[in-house]
């Protein structure tokens, strides 16, 4: 029975979105590397930052995204299994991840109302290029996961191909990985 299941085993989706995957974590890699760099070269900069931000919406969040990616891994589950309602869970992600969404859009305008912005400090820098980056990665997950629910809806997706659905799921599953690492690297570590 092992044999049988790792002969299964094949990674999700397509090849070309996995090297598209790759290349985002690295550049994401770099800018988190930047970050740890300049932290440590100016720790009372980045402190008094972090205590600018809004930890409760971060918090929100956080609980927003990792719902959306447990409802879009339900989602593969169940078309994969030919089981009904998996346009629901789709759009359930789509609404949960909006969560995020209208979260860090309230977030920058009370942040720039209050007088940061990238030219504010290092630490500023950072948390606008960085969450902003990965907004823009939300927002194309979030288109991704419409053209997902509207093709399954109208049957192109059935379970008997389930490349576009991994490769769409895979992507949003990054998108929220990136999340948890900025979440406690901006608002929770000193």
């Amino acid at each position: 029975m092992e044999n049988a299941s790792s002969d299964n085993r094949h990674l999700p989706g397509d090849l070309a979105v996995w090297f598209f995957i790759f290349a985002e974590l690295a550049v994401f890699g770099i800018f988190f590397i930047g970050f740890g760099i300049a932290r440590s070269l100016d720790p009372d900069t980045f402190s008094a930052g972090r205590a600018a931000l809004h930890p409760w919406t971060g918090l929100i969040n956080t609980i927003g995204l990792i719902t959306a990616s447990y409802l879009v891994a339900v989602a593969v589950h169940r078309l994969r299994h030919r089981q009904t309602r998996v346009a629901l869970l789709l759009w359930g992600a789509i609404a949960a991840s909006s969560i995020y969404t209208f979260g860090k859009l309230w977030e920058y305008v009370e942040l720039y109302s209050g007088g940061y912005n990238l030219g504010t400090d290092t630490f500023f820098m950072f948390y606008f290029f960085l969450t902003f980056f990965h907004f823009m990665h939300v927002v194309l997950g979030q288109i991704i996961l419409v053209v997902l629910a509207v093709k399954v809806k109208n049957g192109d997706y059935n379970g008997d191909d389930m490349n576009g659905m991994e490769s769409g799921a895979s992507y949003w599953h990054m998108v929220d990985l990136v999340w948890l690492v900025l979440f406690p690297m901006l608002y929770v570590l000193a």
